[in-house]
């Protein structure tokens, strides 16, 4: 199966970015004649909102959107992520790590090493230093990575370079961390099409990294990217819920209905109006805008680009 992917966290309504690429996934994957899958990502159960997978499957269906099988949710595949771990084990790529995000913060690191990257604390402790470190906190899992960087070709921006540091496997409380849990996912399911905020970028590199060494080269080569751009508020900041009218939900409380932001949508991505299987023979890949969509509304609820 070839297939492309919505793949939202549950952790709330979506607003106008997530519509937005949704509707764009749909449009990628469907063009290329691929299926199209839904999956919550769902790991952090301390973010997931009851009830707001459901009413974010009802949006997405409101606007067109439809998906090929039954929505995945990644709460119920932990025992795969656990098998990639303990594949990556053998290989000898995993350690223990029990350093807490303060420590990580004040560590030296390389020069030119990105903020926030792991300077290799615990790559190096002995097995004395690990037995009396885990009387003191429960260790996470790391990658031990053998490159500092990984390049991905993306269908919008080209060539994407970006560090590759030791990153976490499993978290300390034995949960599948987030890049871990996308590659098997998407491995699992076929997803050789990804679309997504580019804002997530920098982190293709790392997950087609850990891919190869999971599923081979050829896993890597056969993914296709695009990031496409944010939906940003009246200040150019990404757009959030706090910045008013921003769900359907919200907007249909103002009388907007879901055709309206449908259509507005597709018009910000130069595209006609709805419905979606009519705008797909229009879709161009290449001719999509790759600035940021700066999004307000005005009084009677009608959403517009700033001139």
């Amino acid at each position: 199966m070839s297939a492309g992917r919505y793949a939202p966290s549950p952790s709330g309504d979506l607003h106008l970015g997530n519509l937005r690429t949704a509707i764009l996934a749909w449009l990628f994957a469907k063009a290329s004649g691929r299926e199209f899958m839904l999956r919550y990502e769902d790991l952090d159960t301390g973010r997931t909102v009851p009830g707001s997978a459901d009413r974010q499957l009802a949006d997405l269906g409101a606007l067109g959107i439809t998906f090929d099988g039954e929505p995945v949710y990644q709460s119920h595949r932990q025992r795969y992520y656990h098998d990639a771990v303990a594949q990556l084990s053998a290989q000898g790529l995993v350690y223990e790590c029990f350093c807490t995000r303060r420590e990580i913060q004040e560590a030296p690191r390389a020069p030119h090493a990105p903020p926030g990257a792991y300077p290799g604390t615990c790559r190096e402790l002995t097995d004395e230093e690990r037995g009396r470190r885990r009387t003191e906190r429960p260790p996470a899992l790391r990658l031990c990575t053998e490159r500092t960087e990984f390049t991905v070709q993306d269908q919008l921006l080209g060539s994407v370079t970006a560090a590759v540091d030791d990153f976490v496997l499993a978290r300390n409380d034995g949960a599948a961390a987030y890049n871990l849990a996308v590659v098997v996912d998407d491995q699992l399911s076929g997803v050789d099409q990804v679309v997504r905020a580019d804002d997530l970028a920098d982190s293709a590199p790392r997950q087609a990294y850990l891919r190869g060494l999971l599923y081979g080269q050829t896993a890597v080569q056969a993914v296709q990217y695009a990031h496409v751009p944010l939906v940003v508020n009246a200040q150019g900041k990404r757009l959030a819920k706090r910045d008013g009218a921003v769900t359907l939900g919200q907007l249909a409380e103002q009388g907007v209905a879901a055709e309206q932001v449908r259509d507005s949508l597709l018009g910000s991505l130069n595209l006609p109006p709805g419905p979606l299987d009519k705008v797909l023979a229009a879709f161009d890949a290449a001719a999509l805008p790759l600035e940021p969509w700066m999004v307000t509304s005005t009084p009677d609820g009608v959403l517009k680009s700033p001139e």
